[in-house]
């Protein structure tokens, strides 16, 4: 007997109205069961399925990535499973001695070596988790989002980050229709925009060159954005065109925030981007009003227009900010907000400070990783290795892994199943030498948590010490190759016995060992290589994801549930709201 959805009346619903099967029995407490599914969440289907009670689960035609089983139910899951008591008996000392396995664990790619020798995995583990990739369908998976299909199913949206960094040629489809005239229209648009400023054809109320940037925006708008602000800011290149140019972001209510953005600069010099794609964001809407305040208290309300800008859809709501909506950039619905920095949110900012041909080439390193992402054999894939690898260390050996939070921070599948495995990671990391100083000590001796290592073979910024007898790259390159040799071996009381070490010292100064990390050498750390950098984790995401049954793209849901308890307080706060006082310049 099919049953669509629930019983008419009944409370809740499944995502994507599927249709159930059930298998009807005299038994009371089977029938119990069958009536109770109606009223609870959909995660109780995953158990009744279990039990056999409910014969089977046929998700609706329309959502490509649902399925009716979870991948812990597929054989090459239970083989993992089965495999992990081997691996558990095996240490790193003794993987790390079979050279064909060393061998084995490297990839190259562009200039890019990818060294994941150190994992608590042998050969026959890769094979494994190949399996398990194909019985996930990966490989269809990644096909569905280059070809537009909507695999964001919760908002029905295509996923088509790849297009922003696409070719002019290349033909990335979307509801029927190439995309990439549209992104190319936008991007010639930055780049005359950009170039105007920079130059100072473009000028302020004053007739004075902008040569301060404030972004405003919130989550992916900003984060995506600042990081690849702050790794541009070691290139020569980046450098000679950032030269007298000030680049800052605000994504933080908190005045203190506000304050520390705008002290130091001069209105009269500088121009606001403000990065909201339905410009009703509310951090982001309440900085905007706050800084354009700022500007006309300065220069009057007329000088809004000639010093701010807009990355927005919303030309209405634009316009009637105050802004022109000739100077607004546009962006689509299906860009998601993590995904953005590529698009007129991260390009135009970055564009007005480092220029639009040190951006295009940061544009052409993320799009070199989405060919090599669509295209390598899973062996040599290096996104799909990295995110396999931590499907391994975070579902399997149960570790708590390291840009993932939010989009695989979920518990429950694309079909809204609740996830009886451990899903999502916790990201956290230095640069250089740093970490040795913080959490450290946490690594090598506390929680096992694995660890990418990501270093740079050329400096941009050599130094050269006379009587050193390392220059400081090569001091900073001996800490990196150290670290995850020091993580896989450790060191044991037998060693520290044949050193010396006092006996009530031995427990303090044992390492373990056997903690798992890889190896990512970038050749250098210029435009390209950060948009190599940036792709790789976002497709690495995207592969847990995919692998997980996890709808990596769709919105922070959070926003929502807090939203609703904010506009409580807000209206608890109003009777006490004090006039703004802005600081002065």
């Amino acid at each position: 007997v099919r049953i669509s959805g629930f019983h008419p009346g009944d409370p809740g619903s499944i995502p994507g109205n599927g249709t159930f099967l059930f298998n009807f029995s005299t038994s009371p407490q089977h029938d119990q069961a069958i009536r109770g599914v109606c009223k609870t969440q959909a995660g109780n289907l995953h158990r009744l399925i279990k039990i056999g009670i409910i014969t089977g689960y046929n998700p609706a035609p329309s959502d490509p990535m649902a399925s009716s089983t979870l991948i812990c139910d597929t054989e090459p899951w239970k083989d993992l499973k089965e495999h992990l008591e081997e691996i558990k008996k095996t240490h790193l000392r003794d993987l790390m001695n079979d050279a064909d396995r060393c061998k084995a664990m490297t990839v190259e790619f562009d200039g890019m070596l990818l060294d994941f020798s150190r994992q608590r995995a042998t050969v026959d583990t890769l094979d494994k988790l190949f399996k398990l990739a194909e019985a996930a369908h990966l490989r269809e998976k990644i096909s569905r989002m280059f070809n537009g299909e909507h695999i964001n199913s919760t908002e029905n949206r295509s996923v088509l980050h790849v297009a922003l960094r696409a070719s002019k040629d290349a033909v990335i489809q979307s509801d029927g229709k190439n995309v990439v005239p549209d992104v190319w229209q936008v991007l010639d648009k930055i780049r005359d925009f950009s170039e105007r400023v920079c130059s100072g054809s473009w000028v302020g109320a004053t007739e004075k060159a902008l040569t301060e940037v404030i972004a405003i925006g919130i989550g992916g708008s900003f984060l995506g954005p600042l990081f690849v602000h702050t790794a541009l800011q070691t290139d020569p290149e980046a450098l000679i065109c950032a030269r007298g140019r000030q680049l800052r972001f605000l994504a933080n209510v908190d005045p203190v925030d506000v304050a520390k953005n705008i002290t130091g600069l001069n209105p009269e010099t500088t121009l606001v981007v403000v990065v909201s794609k339905t410009f009703t964001t509310a951090e982001t809407m309440l900085n905007a009003r706050t800084l354009r305040e700022w500007i006309s208290s300065a220069l009057g309300p007329q000088a809004v227009a000639m010093h701010m800008v807009a990355v927005s859809t919303n030309l209405t709501l634009v316009e009637k900010f105050g802004i022109d909506p000739n100077n607004a950039f546009a962006f689509w619905d299906w860009v998601g907000g993590r995904y953005s920095v590529c698009s007129a949110v991260g390009v135009l900012p970055l564009s007005l400070q480092y220029g639009f041909s040190v951006v295009e080439k940061f544009l052409k390193g993320a799009s070199s990783i989405d060919q090599h992402f669509y295209s390598a054999p899973f062996e040599k894939n290096i996104p799909v290795l990295l995110g396999l690898l931590s499907i391994w260390n975070v579902s399997f050996l149960g570790y708590p892994a390291r840009v993932s939070m939010e989009s695989n921070g979920k518990g429950v599948s694309i079909d809204g199943v609740l996830l009886p495995f451990e899903a999502g990671e916790i990201d956290f990391g230095e640069p250089g030498t740093n970490g040795q100083h913080s959490f450290y000590q946490l690594i090598h001796q506390g929680r096992v948590i694995p660890c990418d290592f990501i270093g740079v073979v050329k400096s941009q910024q050599p130094v050269y010490l006379k009587d050193e007898v390392v220059n400081n790259h090569d001091e900073l390159m001996s800490n990196f190759f150290a670290q995850p040799d020091a993580l896989a071996y450790g060191k044991t009381p037998e060693q520290l016995l044949n050193e010396n070490v006092s006996s009530h010292l031995i427990p303090h100064k044992t390492f373990s060992g056997n903690r798992p990390s890889l190896s990512l050498l970038l050749p250098s750390l210029d435009g390209y290589n950060v948009g190599q950098l940036l792709a790789i984790y976002e497709h690495r995401i995207a592969v847990e994801g995919f692998i997980w049954g996890i709808n990596s793209f769709d919105h922070h849901w959070l926003l929502k549930l807090e939203s609703n308890f904010m506009h409580h307080e807000r209206k608890e706060n109003q009777s006490k709201a004090s006039t703004l006082v802005l600081p002065q310049c």
